[in-house]
């Protein structure tokens, strides 16, 4: 095994949403260990608003990262890509895989941050809820990798697209 992935589901999805089940393939063929948490019954606790109970999504990544003994990647899709980052700076990550991140979030007091490590971005240039250009920014000052494609937030459009940029990534980390 070169290392485990946990991928993080985006809000009002699951597990089994297109993209993850993608990108669990990818881990697989390539020899990492994966697992795709169910953030389901925080996304539905509106009494911490429109978002749910981002703080506990971060908690329960959290909890399921320090578990891991092997080299950790992690990855996630909007809401999944958010709460990865802001994990990735509470314990080692070999690398960030981020689609669609939301720069700031409503109702959360600061905007999104990461470690310091690889990290490769997909986000849609029609992102109707993540303006392209804020992403843009966020990942020139930190020099990360970004690719932005013809696509909306859900980049269902660049499902294979997006397994095959997260493989360049676990294949230069291996």
């Amino acid at each position: 095994m070169k290392g485990h992935v946990i991928i993080s589901h985006g809000l009002e999805s699951s597990p089994d949403a297109t993209k993850a089940t993608a990108l669990a393939q990818v881990a697989e063929r390539l020899g990492w260990s994966h697992e795709r948490p169910d953030y389901r019954a925080w996304d539905k606790d509106f009494s911490r608003g429109r978002l749910g109970d981002v703080q506990g999504r971060i908690m329960h990544l959290l909890s399921l990262a320090r578990r891991v003994k092997a080299p950790l990647v992690l990855a996630g899709s909007s809401m999944g890509a958010f709460i990865s980052a802001r994990v990735s700076l509470e314990l080692p990550v070999r690398g960030l895989f981020l689609m669609a991140p939301p720069v700031k979030l409503e109702g959360f007091d600061v905007r999104l941050e990461a470690a310091r490590v690889p990290t490769h971005i997909v986000h849609g240039w029609d992102d109707e809820l993540i303006p392209a250009l804020e992403v843009a920014r966020w990942a020139q000052a930190r020099r990360d990798q970004a690719v932005f494609v013809p696509d909306s937030h859900r980049l269902s459009d660049h499902v294979h697209f997006c397994a095959g940029e997260f493989r360049r990534l676990l294949q230069g980390l291996a």
